[in-house]
């Protein structure tokens, strides 16, 4: 596990603590040794102030590690990481295996190292990693990703769902679940990254063609929205319309109504106690059916599962 100055704790610990409990239940032959490097001689600071020390430094780290993991954190997408990156860009090459847990990822994508892969991260910097690793497939959804020897999770705990993934492959899914159980976590956990984060970014209203067709969406949700309708506000025609919205977007407009619908319907689940007929009636769906349906398709969960694992009312 690699260390560096402002890296969260918990991309470290989570999934160390995941091998550290395999080994329980593992033959002596079979243990996960576990080493932390650093590039620094000293202590670094994790962005909690919790000091880390690491066991070797970079230079001395043995070469055929079975997995070589980068944690995230704010130093892997603001701090300087440049002499981290030029020695992954090697050491990893020699891994059996190498990953990221969390925004660890970009350090990764700064060594090129996701080049030609499919990855994932925290589900806030997905378009940021897309951004800065053009020639990754990087996928939005997804809890973890295991692509051959590449292997990278979304944010903070999920490093400890890809830990116990990589324990199954390793020793089997009876391990694995045993872990998961001691932990109190489950081994594969349901709905992927969707559910924990919007759909859409917040409107910018800036005034533009575009920006006001978006504000009318989310500011008149529960009417009935049609490409003629958007198209009418902003007198174009429909087919310009739809190809400026998507030119700007990267979403057709019934894509982003029914992302704007969603978002909507999570926030009044998150918050009240409506019947789900009401919510799906605010929310523009115009039935609890047809809004259960496309929570299914679209966050991997019905609306009522929603409500039980994020509502507070």
């Amino acid at each position: 596990m690699v260390l560096y100055e402002d890296v969260l704790a918990l991309d470290v610990t989570g999934p160390l603590e995941v091998f550290s409990m395999a080994n329980r239940y593992l033959p002596p032959e079979h243990h996960y040794r576990l080493l932390t490097v650093a590039a620094e001689r000293d202590r670094v600071r994790a962005s909690s102030g919790l000091a880390l020390e690491a066991d070797l430094h970079i230079d001395d780290l043995p070469a055929g590690v079975d997995l070589l993991l980068v944690p995230g954190g704010p130093g892997a997408y603001n701090g300087d990481t440049s002499l981290l990156s030029a020695w992954l860009a090697q050491a990893a090459r020699s891994a059996k295996r190498y990953g990221a847990v969390c925004t660890g990822a970009f350090i990764l994508g700064a060594a090129g190292l996701l080049d030609g892969y499919r990855c994932t991260t925290h589900w806030n910097y997905l378009e940021r990693l897309a951004q800065r690793c053009p020639h990754t497939q990087v996928q939005a959804e997804r809890i973890y990703v295991i692509d051959r020897n590449l292997i990278t999770s979304g944010g903070v705990t999920a490093g400890i769902d890809m830990a116990l993934a990589v324990v199954a492959e390793d020793h089997g899914k009876d391990i694995a679940l045993e872990v998961a159980k001691v932990l109190l976590v489950v081994l594969k956990r349901q709905g992927g990254q969707a559910p924990f984060g919007p759909l859409l970014a917040s409107v910018v209203r800036d005034g533009s063609a575009i920006a006001r067709t978006q504000a009318y969406v989310v500011d008149h949700i529960d009417e009935p929205l049609t490409v003629n309708r958007l198209a009418e506000l902003v007198a174009m025609s429909p087919r310009n319309f739809s190809r400026a919205f998507q030119r700007e977007t990267r979403l057709t407009p019934m894509q982003y109504v029914q992302s704007a619908r969603i978002d909507h319907a999570r926030r009044l689940l998150e918050s009240s106690d409506l019947p789900l007929k009401l919510v799906a009636c605010r929310s523009g769906f115009g039935s609890a059916r047809h809004m259960r349906s496309v929570f299914g398709e679209r966050i991997g969960m019905t609306p009522s599962q929603y409500r039980e694992q994020f509502g507070c009312a």
